[in-house]
């Protein structure tokens, strides 16, 4: 349990600092050039997302059980984590749902994390999952009171839509049948 809160501690605070600290962020950065922070803004947050992996999958082994979920609330985590994978591309191919979203990002961390909150009650399962809601939730407030920093972005096109949509369900798709049995170890279907 130890890796997985360290984890989460460097990763979701690495990308905690413009949500309690712009100005230092922008000062370290102006300091250390922006491409050498964003390096090491990147070390921090792949150390910090191997550790919560390796130690998601160390407290899996020995889960301490919170709660069950009833049986039909997976058909309700799967109908939310069909707006994930489109969520996610919205952000990059910029379009109507982009605009609709406000912040496509944070709606596909949400969604995904309420998702699985509804189905894995385990303590491990708690702090993962709740951590990312709750870093989200709190992101997008603090976006209410600071500039977003631009992002690298496809030119927007009403093709981003149609491409959001097949994309991200093909994803799904692909996701839930294939991926995450292989590499997360949990059948989705069946």
């Amino acid at each position: 349990m130890t890796l997985l809160i360290l984890g989460l501690i460097l990763f979701l605070g690495s990308h905690s600092f413009s949500i309690v600290a712009p100005a230092t962020r922008d000062a370290l950065a102006a300091r250390l050039g922006e491409w050498p922070y964003k390096g090491l803004y990147s070390v921090v947050a792949i150390a910090g997302f191997v550790l919560l992996i390796v130690g998601y999958g160390q407290a899996r082994l020995d889960a301490l059980v919170l709660y069950t979920s009833p049986a039909w609330l997976s058909h309700l985590s799967m109908l939310l984590m069909l707006i994930v994978f489109p969520a996610l591309l919205a952000t990059y191919l910029p379009g109507r749902i982009s605009r609709a979203l406000v912040h496509p990002m944070l709606v596909a961390v949400k969604a995904w994390a309420v998702a699985h909150l509804l189905v894995n009650g385990t303590l491990a399962d708690v702090l993962l999952f709740g951590g990312f809601l709750a870093w989200a939730v709190v992101d997008r407030i603090s976006l209410k009171r600071r500039t977003q920093r631009p992002i690298l972005r496809a030119p927007q096109s009403v093709l981003n839509d149609v491409l959001v949509v097949v994309l991200g369900l093909a994803a799904y798709i692909g996701f839930a049948f294939w991926a995450h049995p292989r590499w997360i170890g949990v059948p989705v279907m069946g």
